[in-house]
């Protein structure tokens, strides 16, 4: 994709009056309609760019190459390739679960375009090591793709309601809807490319300042994930943590994800 077509592949939208730019880049399992419920509070303030991930439901499965979509430094290449195209010098990133390594990814490659980052439900690595809690042993996992699998529409409707984690039953049917929508064998292709990261090795070269938004409990990172990556990203770093439970807490506690970003974005 040539960089003036990956905006129309990738949904591309900036909304927003205010001077200053920032970056909604949402996880895995949703598209950039999980940013909704949030986007009132900074349009004001911020020109915001919003963008599908090439494996979202939103964008036509015949933009996923499953020989280049591999790694993440793929995805990486894609934001990279959207800032270009729209020309941005600098910008705020706020990325969620696998856009959050994305953002670090192209914060290392690129550090002169951010001014912050922003990591939402982050983990450099979601499977146990000796000396490495990441919330997974391997043999979970794979059985967790033989889930997936053998009965897609059995293994959303089991995933959505843990990872949302609190009893918010339209948050569960809109991360529901958005994993309905993509399709099974790019779900599962995926899965395995971020399952399978490993970005330890490279936290240390993020000289960006970085907030890491984690909230009291969430079945995909452990809590102390988010102390790791405050100990071993390589700048100037915090950790705000979110009085609520689950992965999505942009989906399940709108207003209070909204305030702590805001003071995310200002400090």
């Amino acid at each position: 994709m040539g960089n003036n077509n990956i905006l129309e592949a990738l949904n591309v939208r900036v909304v927003g009056s205010g001077t200053r730019n920032l970056v909604l880049a949402h996880g895995f399992g949703t598209d950039q309609s999980a940013w909704q419920r949030i986007l009132p509070y900074f349009t004001p303030n911020y020109r915001v760019i919003l963008y599908d991930l090439v494996c979202a439901g939103s964008v036509n499965p015949a933009h996923f190459d499953f020989r280049r979509y591999t790694t993440l430094d793929a995805f990486v290449d894609d934001l990279l390739n959207i800032l270009d195209a729209l020309n941005l010098d600098r910008c705020a990133y706020v990325g969620h679960s696998v856009s959050a390594m994305i953002g670090i990814l192209a914060a290392i490659r690129r550090p002169d375009l951010f001014s912050k980052l922003i990591l939402v439900g982050a983990s450099p690595r979601f499977l146990n090591d000796k000396d490495y809690h990441g919330g997974f042993e391997e043999g979970e996992i794979e059985k967790v793709f033989k889930a997936m699998e053998a009965n897609y529409e059995a293994w959303v409707s089991g995933f959505a309601p843990l990872a949302v984690g609190a009893d918010v039953p339209e948050a569960v049917r809109e991360f529901s809807r958005t994993l309905f929508n993509m399709r099974p064998d790019i779900t599962l292709f995926v899965s395995r490319t971020v399952f399978n990261s490993d970005l330890r090795g490279v936290l240390g070269l993020v000289k960006v300042p970085c907030c890491i938004m984690q909230t009291d409990k969430d079945v995909s990172v452990p809590a102390s994930v988010a102390d790791y990556l405050r100990d071993h990203l390589g700048g100037r770093n915090t950790i705000e943590m979110l009085e609520t439970e689950g992965h999505l807490p942009h989906l399940s506690a709108p207003w209070l994800f909204a305030q702590k970003l805001r003071r995310a974005l200002t400090r």
